[in-house]
């Protein structure tokens, strides 16, 4: 009867060890991944959900070796746990500072840069950006974003096993490519926008050389904010399909290789 217990309580005692360790990695990835870890979400909504998605990844999971005998031993592991879902949950929100910056682009591109709205976080942003923001984050969602999520975190063992840190070279390259990317993605959602600024000027210039007399200003001020508009009605659709297809691309192949 003692050895049974003993077994029990040894298996109870390495359960524990393996879902604190998945908890510290999922819950430094959940307060930066899009939609979940918004600041708009209180604190325990996304203590719940790392609950949630340690319960999901936790068995899937292998190769935590046996458990520290102590705190000390366990320390290491753990900071280094935390450091890796920092990094991983910060590839993700990369995608959310894309809509903004676009959004950021599109507005000053249209004189409206100066009409601020309300976002899914703390940051005032022009209004553009938070209508892209929600818009995406919710047709993340509606895609199955919370079953990707749960892959990717998964898949993130297989890039960084239990334990390890990534080399800062793997690092510094990994981040560089995806903020060069994030960028270039930013600007080809906002190039409609771009595009329509450069047209509305260039026609601005010439009707001004045409008749100087003509203050223009006071004519295209109001076209270039309504065609901004429509053209954000026209576009929205189009640039957050592309956003999500690029989002659901990485999570499905995170850094080019396919899970």
């Amino acid at each position: 009867m003692t050895f049974g217990l003993d077994g029990i309580g040894g298996l109870a005692g390495s359960g524990l060890w393996i879902a604190a360790a998945v908890f510290v990695r999922i819950s430094a990835m959940i307060a930066l991944v899009p939609a979940f870890g918004e600041r708009s979400v209180p604190v325990r909504i996304r203590l719940a959900l790392a609950l949630a998605f340690t319960a999901i990844v936790a068995p899937a999971i292998r190769g935590f070796g046996p458990v520290p005998a102590s705190l000390a031993d366990a320390l290491g592991p753990l900071l280094a746990e935390v450091g890796t879902g920092l990094f991983f949950g910060a590839m993700l929100r990369l995608f959310v500072l894309t809509l903004q910056i676009a959004g950021t682009i599109a507005a000053q591109s249209t004189s409206l840069s100066q009409i601020f709205g309300g976002s899914a976080g703390v940051d005032p942003m022009p209004a553009m950006g938070s209508v892209l923001v929600v818009g995406g984050l919710a047709l993340a969602m509606m895609t199955g974003l919370h079953v990707r999520l749960a892959a990717y975190m998964i898949e993130s063992y297989a890039l960084v096993p239990f334990g390890s840190v990534p080399l800062p070279s793997v690092l510094a390259e990994a981040g560089l490519e995806r903020i060069s990317q994030c960028f270039a993605l930013a600007f080809t959602l906002a190039a409609p926008f771009v595009v329509a600024s450069m047209l509305y000027n260039v026609t601005l210039g010439v009707i001004n050389r045409a008749m100087p007399q003509l203050m223009v200003a006071f004519v295209g001020a109001p076209a270039i904010t309504a065609g901004g508009l429509a053209l954000l009605a026209l576009a929205a659709p189009a640039m957050l399909s592309l956003w999500v297809a690029a989002l659901n691309g990485f999570l499905a192949a995170p850094f080019g290789i396919p899970q």
